[in-house]
């Protein structure tokens, strides 16, 4: 027998050839932009830019260059996927930085404001030490019966080949310097505690989102299925 795994998630995985002289500034700036801060307000979380302020990485000098490839990266992303070229328009929504200290995490989310999600490490060996990314199935298809996957004695063995390939509860993403991830933001994910005691752990996140070309004038109207662009918005002022 021959099971064949239908409608997988895309997940990208780049890894760039960063100047390590490049990676050391682009840390020392996520470092600068941190300050005295060490950590979210919830007890143990990782300190993010987006909740304390810096949330528009993507526009500052420093990380031009790396947001440059980011966005072509998410471009060839798009193309694999099946995307005609000039169907859509792709945005930088926000961009922020996250360092993780010895024993901090980032809870079990995910973006509905965006549609693509990125993630650059400027640090890590790939062991996995100082946190993974943890991805979360929107769904276990293959449990049959729902809740069997979670475990609790349940029937499914999670440790053998088939518990982990069909119901995984999760996969998780060592860091590696220079590697970029990118995966639709619908997607749940975490990010587990660091436990490397004698290192932080820090990346930049990217929220991306698709909507329709510019249109010209005389150009058919956008399709329905897909936002227009932001260029032909109109904002509505608060009441008097």
């Amino acid at each position: 027998m021959e099971l064949q795994g239908l409608f997988p998630l895309a997940l990208a995985r780049v890894q760039l050839r960063l100047d390590p002289w490049d990676l050391a500034l682009l840390m020392q700036e996520v470092l600068a932009l941190r300050g005295d801060a060490e950590g979210n307000p919830e007890p143990g979380c990782a300190w993010t830019g987006d909740i304390n302020g810096i949330w528009q990485l993507h526009r500052l000098e420093a990380f031009a260059a790396i947001t440059a490839e980011v966005e072509r990266q998410a471009w060839s992303y798009l193309e694999q996927l099946g995307f005609r070229a000039g169907s859509v328009a792709l945005h930088v929504q926000r961009a922020w930085p996250v360092v993780s200290e010895a024993g901090q995490v980032v809870g079990r989310h995910h973006h509905p404001n965006a549609h693509l999600s990125a993630v650059l490490y400027l640090n890590g060996d790939g062991s996995g030490r100082c946190g993974c990314l943890r991805l979360f199935p929107p769904r276990q298809p293959n449990e049959l019966v729902p809740g069997l996957a979670v475990g609790h004695g349940g029937p499914i063995d999670g440790a053998s080949a088939g518990g982990r390939q069909w119901n995984a509860p999760w996969l998780d993403v060592a860091p590696q310097a220079g590697l970029l991830v990118l995966f639709p933001a619908s997607t749940d994910h975490a990010v587990t505690p660091n436990e490397d005691e004698g290192d932080l752990r820090l990346s930049l996140a990217f929220d991306l989102a698709l909507t329709a070309p510019l249109a010209a004038p005389g150009d058919p109207a956008p399709p329905e299925y897909l936002a227009p662009h932001p260029g032909q918005w109109s904002e509505v002022g608060a009441p008097a």
